[in-house]
């Protein structure tokens, strides 16, 4: 009974601090029946935002490759600046944030104006551009430029910059372009004769697989010779030590290959490149035997018109005859910065200002393995070199 009348009391104390709360203009408790509403409202609007500055603003970036190590490694996380170069405005109809977007249909792509030109040595994002992908295999042209899949590599030559690749070395409007401290790109290491470098050296200098080389048949003593990929860095050190004799860039010899990449055997040797011009907008060149091979995929693919060659001397260009051809945008010769594993402008020629997505700013995030997670704590917002 008396346990009741306690109950009875409490209640009533309760009703009494409500009405109270309810008299000084308390607020009521929110009613669940609309929650739903706030709820779908809340992630509308969350996903506008993130949709907007994807694709105005920044763009995160994964590092899915070995091509531009050491400057980027793979398990980076990117921040990519559409600001810098200019947004575009999609031109495809699709579900954010998905690869499923309305096939047939392309929308006029705008570049937004931005506030920095490109510059050589930039590291930028790009759509693939080549009809032909190494990787991937064919590049129908049906498939819109935002929807091509993104690479990243460095600027080596500008609009109207004439690059060359002589034994390995990169040549820029005629001069010699050294590596980078952060870049690679494969060395051959003799050893000392008689002598041989161990993998734990290797090891503790960084130098990942090294591999073994066969004697050479005019060796008459004993000599150990190792091709190793490493940073130019790398190579002093390795060079300094007593036991190796020498250490020399490991360049392919042979003829360079200059074919459009559609034939599938472009550039067997991208140690050995003939000199060749970036185009940019507004530029006429000659059309020749020579120059033909690398401007038909920009004149078809990359600007839209109908070309063919008849014969070495007779170019047609939508259904004219033509001695000159005169380019409708700027154009950019990129490499990676692990020169000998990378497939870049040596391989498929130029990229198009048109399929630009952005500059690479800095790694925000970067992991060794997920599994287990194993982060790389030093290279957290770390600016790009």
């Amino acid at each position: 009974m008396a346990t009741t009348e306690a109950r009875q009391k409490e209640r009533e104390k309760r009703r009494r601090r409500r009405a109270r709360g309810a008299a000084a203009g308390a607020p009521k408790a929110p009613r669940k029946k609309g929650d739903w509403k706030e709820t779908l409202r809340f992630w509308v609007v969350a996903i506008l935002v993130i949709v907007t500055v994807r694709a105005f603003l920044f763009e995160p970036y994964r590092i899915p490759s070995e091509s531009m190590e050491d400057t980027l490694l793979v398990g980076d996380f990117l921040i990519v600046s559409k600001l810098h170069y200019g947004p575009r405005t999609p031109n495809t109809i699709g579900i954010p944030l998905t690869p499923f977007y309305l096939r047939g249909v392309q929308l006029p792509q705008t570049r937004l104006p931005g506030f920095s030109e490109v510059r050589r040595g930039d590291v930028v994002v790009f759509n693939y551009p080549a009809a032909f992908d190494v990787e991937r295999g064919r590049v129908p042209s049906t498939v819109p430029i935002e929807r091509r899949d993104p690479y990243i590599k460095r600027v080596v030559g500008l609009p109207g910059d004439t690059v060359a690749v002589l034994d390995k070395l990169v040549y820029l409007n005629g001069r010699p372009l050294p590596l980078r401290p952060t870049q690679k790109q494969g060395w051959r290491v003799t050893a000392a004769p008689g002598r041989s470098v161990s993998d734990e050296t290797f090891e503790a200098l960084g130098v990942r697989s090294p591999e073994s080389v066969p004697p050479m048949p005019e060796d008459s003593v004993v000599v150990r010779r190792y091709d190793v990929v490493a940073t130019p860095g790398v190579a002093e050190a390795l060079e300094a030590l007593p036991e190796v004799a020498a250490v020399e860039p490991l360049v392919f010899t042979g003829p360079p290959t200059d074919l459009r990449l559609e034939q599938g055997d472009r550039l067997a040797n991208p140690h050995q490149m003939p000199a060749v011009v970036v185009p940019g907008e507004g530029m006429t060149v000659p059309l020749d035997a020579r120059t033909w091979p690398r401007l038909y995929d920009v004149i078809t693919r990359y600007e839209g018109h109908r070309a063919q060659a008849v014969g070495d001397s007779v170019f047609v260009i939508d259904g004219r005859p033509a001695t000159t051809y005169t380019f409708a945008q700027d154009y950019y010769f990129v490499m990676g910065d692990n020169r000998d594993n990378s497939v870049d402008s040596r391989y498929w020629g130029f990229v198009p200002a048109d399929h630009l997505v952005g500059k690479a700013l800095f790694t925000f995030i970067s992991m060794k393995s997920w599994l287990p997670p194993i982060p790389r704590f030093n290279r957290f917002f770390r600016p790009i070199p």
